[in-house]
């Protein structure tokens, strides 16, 4: 008498995407960043928060600042405005008149912080094919974009 044995494993048969895959994922994931900020004295906020600072086109209020942060961390703008203030304390934002800005130090500080995370995100999104990613890609949008207008119902 034969038998035939299915073995499936998580490596092959992924499991559908959902919403508990998905933050699951973005909070391994973000862990890692924020096991690499704390080495630095910063926050998750922090981060993004001078990192909108640093890639935006044009000088930013510390108003600006906030809704730009807001639109992508979905956090409570008080929290927000501790943060750009944490930054100016640490010398990381300067006030430039109604404008805040980067410092050098700001810069170094980013930089220094990608250097750190480059390799750890090389070994955590290697490998995966190209294909996959971009089908990854356009889900996540249309989840983003579907879950931002479902709060924007919610709030208004």
């Amino acid at each position: 008498m034969s038998t035939t044995a299915s073995t499936t494993t998580a490596s092959t048969a992924a499991p559908a995407a959902n919403a508990r895959g998905l933050g699951l994922a973005h909070y391994a994931a973000r862990g890692v960043l924020e096991s690499v900020l704390a080495r630095h004295g910063a926050t998750f906020q922090q981060q993004i928060a001078l990192r909108a600072a640093i890639t935006s086109d044009v000088p930013r209020t510390p108003d600006g600042l906030v809704i730009q942060v807001q639109e992508s961390l979905k956090a409570d703008p008080a929290d927000i405005r501790d943060a750009l203030d944490e930054l100016l304390a640490k010398q990381l934002l300067v006030a430039d008149g109604a404008h805040l800005g980067p410092t050098d130090a700001g810069r170094e500080f980013l930089a220094a912080v990608g250097a750190e995370v480059a390799p750890i995100s090389a070994r955590i999104w290697g490998g995966i094919p190209a294909e996959d990613l971009a089908a990854a890609g356009r889900v996540l949008a249309l989840v983003t974009e579907r879950a931002d207008a479902e709060l924007a119902a919610l709030t208004a």
